[in-house]
């Protein structure tokens, strides 16, 4: 059984676009610059926005936050959207979901300029990606596809069971698993909540990708030996004995399905990690766009 640890790729992946910006700087150019847009006192969110911050920092790029009240109507988001949008000095941003209940997320993430979209969740770039058209993909989608690729996962002719089908991760996984090229070529079941017979399906899977957010669902009887297991999920489960007051669970019982695994990501260190690591690429393909 291989882990594959999405903490050390990560570090790879931004030690690599640190050497990038260095070689950037030395020839006098513009490096990329991400912003993040957050709106509200979310604590997850805020911790989340303050890593990507730090991971900027790490590698050289520049950062703007933009912080907005909890009461920011949708037109102050939306025009606050647009400047970003026309601050040639930004090469990308992202709005930090979820959002207040006055604001309606899909309008929002509609006004964000397409090249500028980094998160991959504008549907230009979402059905570029369904084309298989060069475009920005999800950042946790990315990481997964990374993880596959830097630890020779083989993809082509398995069978891949996605469990969820959110935009995030689900939907979008599905569809680069079954695309030409690797990692990809494989033949995907997506499945969700009106799934039946869930283990029939999962029981058959060379590769299962869950992003339920649903602590333990994955059990060792539900997957055959040799599997690979992407566990996407992180749920906060409350634990007297634990310093902070609660553990990270993922979806999967990974003390038991790891006996069976032949690569499993651990939770947290596994897709986690990832998901800053390749907003960092994106915004550095970002960047390379705007200068075309």
């Amino acid at each position: 059984m291989t882990i594959l640890d999405g903490k050390k790729i990560s570090n790879d992946i931004k030690d690599e676009i640190t050497e990038q910006v260095k070689k950037m700087k030395a020839k006098g150019e513009k490096v990329p610059h991400l912003a993040a847009i957050i709106v509200g006192n979310d604590g997850a969110s805020l911790t989340y926005v303050a890593s990507k911050v730090r991971a900027c920092e790490r590698v050289g790029f520049e950062s703007t936050m933009v912080r907005l009240s909890n009461t920011t109507s949708e037109i102050e988001l939306l025009d606050k959207i647009e400047e970003l949008n026309q601050d040639s000095n930004i090469d990308g941003f992202i709005i930090q979901l979820p959002l207040p209940p006055q604001i309606n997320t899909q309008k929002v993430l509609m006004a964000v300029n397409p090249d500028k979209d980094v998160d991959g969740f504008h549907p230009m770039n979402f059905g570029k990606m369904a084309l298989d058209m060069s475009t920005f993909i999800p950042a946790t989608p990315f990481g997964i596809l990374e993880l596959l690729d830097r630890y020779g996962v083989e993809t082509k002719g398995k069978h891949t069971v996605v469990i969820g089908r959110s935009h995030i991760v689900g939907r979008p996984m599905s569809i680069l698993m079954g695309r030409k090229g690797f990692p990809g070529n494989s033949t995907v079941t997506l499945t969700h909540s009106h799934t039946k017979n869930i283990t029939q399906i999962t029981s058959q899977a060379d590769i299962i990708i869950t992003a339920l957010g649903q602590p333990n669902y994955l059990k060792a009887e539900m997957v055959k030996d040799d599997v690979v297991v992407i566990d996407v999920g992180i749920t906060r489960v409350p634990d007297e004995n634990a310093p902070k007051g609660y553990v990270i669970t993922g979806d999967v019982d990974f003390e038991n399905v790891s006996k069976k695994a032949s690569f499993i990501t651990p939770v947290p260190g596994g897709v986690g990690p990832m998901t800053i690591a390749m907003l960092l690429k994106n915004t550095l393909l970002a960047r390379e766009r705007h200068l075309q």
